[in-house]
């Protein structure tokens, strides 16, 4: 797995938990 995947989906996890997404948008 590329490092770079790991911190796109690090950056995306990020964002979900500072701003209020549903459960459903946590998903994708």
């Amino acid at each position: 797995m590329p490092i770079l995947y790991i911190l796109i989906l690090a950056l995306i996890q990020g964002l979900a938990e500072l701003l209020p997404v549903s459960s459903s948008a946590h998903v994708v």
